[in-house]
């Protein structure tokens, strides 16, 4: 249960992260309450930025500089709070509502953990694997960008919907790309398989290079870029490698501080931990069984939680929520069925526009995939699907 007595000469309520899940609640709670302390932890800079901005940012010719939209200490002063960089925190005592940064205890009065996923590396040899770029926040963007100094080709390990976004950007801002991937098509753990085949069709059509079906085994130094070895004995001649496979919550320091984990942090509907007064947000928690690595639940969450945190305890309510890709050589938006949704996907096809709907046994819509054309239907029928509540 959660105890929401809180006074304002109390310790603060003290949030680990400044991305997107962090800040978001920080703003929430001060429409709330101007007055309570807030006390905000980073392990980078801490700059305010968009994170699904980072897959736009050639398109749009903005710098890593011009993605940030406020330092700390606009932020700190914004939303009357306290913001502290390069502070990594290394354990969590939540019987004793303390945070630990190496020797020093840190007392809070509620606890959020919003310090999102890492991003799944490869083990992949070779000796040009320092041109090999996985990009999960600006600091990894920027060191991105300065690697392309002159340089025109791009490899990226992975279809999903990080890769394929990074793609059309790239492309877009004059790169050569291609994109290598053990799935059949693009984005196949969103999108039907006829959807995907839209999405990477439309790619292809304006110069993305696709091999699907194969994985790469070694990236090697060769000039100033380096050549990737494929499964199959092929290889790709590039200048530097993206690798975008996929991200997983961060768990481990919660774990080993007592939390209770299953593939994010585990947290009930008021977003609260196994232990009172600790909460999870964003990339890392887990809410029902659904890590849900999005935007707009993101901001529901951090909604709700800001009621709770400033004295009415709330459930988290989601409604219905599409996922639109930044893929504009085809567009496309997908509202995915619950993983334990039984039914069947409906396709109809008419060239690179494809609507798949997802029915359930008794003929109720419960999901749907739309590209090209068909993304116009998203509002008809998003409100044909229940919500997640």
């Amino acid at each position: 249960m959660t105890n929401t007595n809180l006074t304002h000469d109390s310790a603060p309520i003290v949030i680990i992260g400044t991305g997107l899940s962090g800040y978001s609640l920080a703003r929430e709670v001060r429409k709330l309450d101007k007055n309570v302390p807030l006390l905000l932890l980073t392990a980078d800079d801490g700059h305010s930025y968009s994170k699904p901005m980072l897959s736009t940012g050639f398109t749009k010719e903005k710098t890593p500089e011009q993605l940030s939209m406020a330092d700390p200490g606009k932020m700190a002063e914004q939303l009357s709070l306290e913001v502290r960089t390069f502070t990594a925190v290394t354990g969590i005592d939540a019987p004793r509502h303390i945070v630990r940064i190496g020797d020093e205890e840190l007392k809070y009065s509620k606890l959020v953990i919003a310090w999102g996923a890492n991003i799944v590396k490869l083990d992949i040899p070779g000796s040009g694997t320092d041109k090999v770029f996985a990009i999960n926040d600006l600091a990894d963007y920027r060191l991105f960008r300065e690697s392309l100094n002159e340089k025109k080709r791009i490899l990226i390990m992975g279809a999903g919907l990080i890769g394929c976004e990074f793609a059309n950007d790239l492309k877009i801002g004059g790169y050569d790309v291609d994109v290598v991937a053990p799935s059949d098509t693009a984005l196949p753990s969103l999108l039907p398989t006829a959807a995907g085949e839209s999405v990477a069709e439309g790619l292809a059509n304006v110069g993305v290079r696709f091999h699907f079906g194969r994985v790469v085994t070694q990236v090697d130094a060769l000039g100033k870029g380096v050549v990737a070895t494929l499964d199959d004995g092929s290889t790709i001649e590039t200048d530097v490698v993206i690798s975008a496979v996929g991200l997983k919550p961060r768990t481990a320091l919660a774990k080993n501080s007592g939390l209770q984990v299953n593939n994010g942090i585990v947290v009930n509907r008021t977003l609260e931990t196994s232990e009172m007064d600790v909460f999870a947000l964003g990339d890392c928690a887990e809410v029902d069984g659904q890590v849900l690595l999005y935007v707009l639940p993101l901001m529901a969450c951090a909604r709700a939680l800001a009621k709770t945190l400033t004295g009415t305890p709330t459930d988290v309510s989601y409604g219905v929520m599409p996922i639109m890709t930044k893929t504009p050589a085809c567009p496309a938006v997908v509202l995915p069925p619950r993983p334990d949704s039984e039914g069947q996907w409906l396709i109809e096809r008419n060239g690179s526009h494809v609507k798949a709907l997802f029915n359930d046994h008794n003929g109720s819509l419960q999901g749907f995939a739309l590209t090209g054309d068909f993304t116009a239907e998203k509002q008809a029928l998003s409100k044909l699907v229940p919500g997640i509540h």
